[in-house]
């Protein structure tokens, strides 16, 4: 009796904290930012003051938060200690960009790179969607090949765009262990591991088909 409730709390102190993995990301060079999380399970409902947020706990604190990224673990570990719920946002289009497919989609994607033993790079899971984290296209030379999602400004919702999505430059994604409105978390299907990240049109490919 006395060993069961010591063993759940062994399991929730292994679960990383939103802290430990924002140091994590920053140690492979990725910059991050605090987001809004949500305030109930369940609930619409979101930590920023905007009434009837629309796209509640996915979302940067501050509408600078392109300029305030950063990889600097002293401003990190201060950001998240003055608010240890903040979600985790990983802006795209400078260090990678990020495909967003729904479910369905990416688990057929990521079966086929598994079997053609290809690098899949870093894929999570979020809700409906899965996130296959690419190498970035940079500042290609032809900007007509170029396309951003404004989000800061004018969220987007997959209602509007149920397909694929590119975040690239002025994008932003939702990372792992962030938590959604329904209380469950994002997730790693695979861990960013170090490697270089794979090539996007390669990726690209395996999506499309």
């Amino acid at each position: 009796m006395v060993g069961a409730p010591l063993a759940r709390r062994t399991r929730k102190r292994s679960r990383p904290s939103r802290i430990d993995s924002v140091l994590g990301y920053a140690a492979l060079g990725w910059p991050a930012v605090p987001g809004a999380f949500p305030l109930r399970r369940g609930s619409r409902a979101c930590s920023c003051d905007r009434l009837g947020c629309p796209d509640p706990g996915a979302h940067p604190i501050s509408p600078a938060w392109h300029l305030q990224a950063t990889t600097d673990a002293g401003l990190l570990a201060r950001w998240w200690h003055l608010e240890p719920e903040a979600n985790v946002i990983l802006p795209t289009g400078t260090v990678f960009d990020v495909f967003d497919v729904p479910l369905a989609t990416g688990l057929t994607a990521l079966s086929r790179l598994d079997a053609e033993g290809a690098h899949s790079g870093p894929v999570a899971a979020n809700g409906d969607r899965v996130l296959f984290y690419v190498a970035t296209r940079g500042n290609p030379e032809d900007e007509d090949e170029w396309w951003s999602c404004h989000l800061d400004c004018d969220p987007a919702t997959i209602e509007e765009t149920p397909g694929l999505r590119w975040h690239c430059r002025d994008s932003y994604v939702l990372a792992p262990p962030s938590t959604l409105p329904n209380g469950q978390p994002v997730s790693w299907l695979r861990a960013p591991d170090g490697r270089p990240l794979p090539d996007p049109l390669r990726v690209l490919e395996r999506l499309a088909d």
